[in-house]
């Protein structure tokens, strides 16, 4: 897999599987962005790390829309009362895909990366064991894991990292939970390029995916 190349979403489903972690851009008239996506039952504490200081957005954790139903997760802008969560005007899609943040009831602060792996690893054995487990025994909100809903339709309705990421863990037949986070560029200040990402890909021995690519595949 060179730079200029992306992995097949065959080898990144297998990459997945083994617990690496995967870049996606989305698409350029999208977000335009890459995420690091990890599957949320391999993230460790070293993993936490990689992802504030190579990524560097936002660390989330996407449910699929079954899973949210059975733990009550609504969207956030349904949630808030408040005037600031009306007149969502997104140039990039319909909504936001946020519901709570929270932390694992055995954390402290929550915000360590001890305290944030471990609350990621008991999100995916919350969503492969939802009908069995009372979500607020285990989590409080707020924390400092965002959710992330997926839509009903997954890729057929919505092609946002949250559905890209729920769609891999699918096809890989793990927890549908992955941790999603923004890769931002340090010395512009905005979204790392797709050939930086491409190259970082190359250096770590990371796949490298397109959206198109996994919604041609997994759509």
């Amino acid at each position: 897999m060179s730079q200029t190349t992306s992995a097949t979403v065959e080898q990144a489903i297998e990459a997945f599987q083994a617990g690496s972690p995967l870049l996606v851009h989305d698409a350029e008239d999208r977000e335009g962005e890459t995420d690091l996506i990890y599957p949320a039952e391999a993230v460790s504490s070293e993993a936490v790390s990689r992802l504030r200081n190579d990524a560097g957005g936002l660390i989330c954790v996407a449910l699929s829309h079954d899973v949210a139903n059975a733990f009550d997760l609504a969207y956030m802008d349904e949630i808030i009362d408040h005037p600031a969560s009306d007149g969502h005007d997104l140039g990039y899609d319909s909504r936001s895909s946020f519901s709570l943040t929270v932390n694992h009831r055995d954390t402290y602060t929550g915000i360590t990366d001890d305290d944030r792996a471990l609350t990621i690893t008991e999100l995916a054995h919350a969503a492969s064991t939802a009908d069995e487990l009372d979500f607020a025994d285990e989590f409080r909100a707020p924390g400092h894991v965002h959710l992330l809903r997926a839509a009903p339709g997954l890729l057929a309705e919505r092609q946002g990292h949250t559905e890209l990421g729920v769609a891999l863990a699918n096809a890989a037949e793990l927890s549908p939970a992955v941790v999603v986070c923004e890769m931002l560029d340090d010395q512009t200040g905005g979204a790392l390029s797709p050939d930086d990402a491409r190259a970082y890909a190359e250096r770590h021995g990371f796949p490298y995916l397109e959206g198109a690519q996994i919604i041609e595949t997994l759509a």
